[in-house]
């Protein structure tokens, strides 16, 4: 038996891999973009919230365990998602990018690779983020659930990208 064929340069994708980053508050609708983001040819979606829930399951119960996970997750996986980009796919990326230091992680994700990227604003009222959060929470499909002072708690860390971060800003409202 003989092994498959190597697939050559030319059999690659012929549009350029993007990195699609989004950056809004919890309830905003980042996941629902991202799916209809990762529906184009050559696309995958990789989502914080699915990771984290398989990787450490029960083990999120604060904002100091997010962190302390999310930075594991992004460690673990930076080479993969840059390798992705760089074969030809795009990478759609379900996790926040609502601070200056996450954005930073993200910007050596895309320079790494060699990419372009969008950012993705998602600029939503307080009070319909919090319905969104309380119609997700009640219909209990979400790994995580976070109530109204928890999501004024996680709000206190939002940082809207600014202009000198230099990302190719797409605004959603």
């Amino acid at each position: 038996m003989n092994p498959p064929p190597v697939p050559s340069p030319s059999d690659a994708p012929s549009s350029i891999a993007t990195l699609h980053l989004v950056c809004g508050k919890i309830g905003s609708g980042k996941s629902t973009l991202t799916q209809r983001l990762a529906s184009a040819p050559h696309t995958v979606r990789i989502s914080e919230d699915d990771w984290l829930s398989r990787l450490y399951p029960n083990e999120i119960h604060a904002l100091a365990d997010y962190v302390r996970c999310a930075d594991r997750l992004r460690d673990a996986m930076s080479g993969h998602i840059e390798a992705l980009m760089r074969s030809g796919v795009s990478v759609v990326l379900d996790f926040p990018a609502n601070t200056a230091a996450t954005r930073a992680w993200m910007r050596g994700l895309y320079e790494r690779a060699g990419a372009p990227h969008a950012l993705h604003l998602l600029e939503v009222p307080d009070e319909v983020c919090k319905a969104r959060l309380r119609a997700r929470n009640a219909a209990g499909d979400h790994p995580f659930e976070k109530s109204d002072a928890e999501f004024d708690q996680i709000s206190r860390h939002f940082v809207a990208p600014t202009a000198d971060e230099g990302f190719n800003v797409i605004r959603h409202n």
